[in-house]
């Protein structure tokens, strides 16, 4: 069975290309949102293995949204994903418990060599 993901990101491009990454790599995308309100309605719809998170949310700081998610679902892993590459988020990120940061512009290298350390 292949495992299951939410995307949040406030640009419905990075969406479908992050659906297109994962679907072509075996990965079930189960639900998807553009902001903090609708990924928190989504996930007590959804339990999925995987939420890939933007950090820059229109309603929401994304490592705010980030320890909400996981004490929502502390089974789901999260994988941070931002076009800001300061090295003080990322290790916030991962302090609260972010399993992998993938840094924008994204390639289905970046996306599923983080995924798949995220499963080891």
């Amino acid at each position: 069975m292949s495992q299951t993901v939410m995307i949040v990101d406030d640009a419905l491009f990075m969406r479908k290309i992050i659906r297109g990454i994962l679907e072509e790599n075996g990965y079930q995308v189960v639900a998807e949102a553009a902001s903090g309100i609708e990924a928190m309605r989504r996930l007590h719809e959804h339990t999925p293995d995987i939420i890939i998170l933007d950090i820059i949310l229109p309603d929401a700081n994304g490592l705010d949204l980030l320890s909400s998610i996981l004490g929502a679902s502390p089974s789901s892993s999260v994988a941070v994903c931002s076009s800001i590459g300061q090295e003080p988020v990322i290790q916030k990120a991962l302090e609260l418990g972010a399993k992998a940061f993938i840094q924008k512009p994204l390639t289905p290298e970046k996306v599923i060599s983080a995924l798949s350390h995220m499963e080891a």
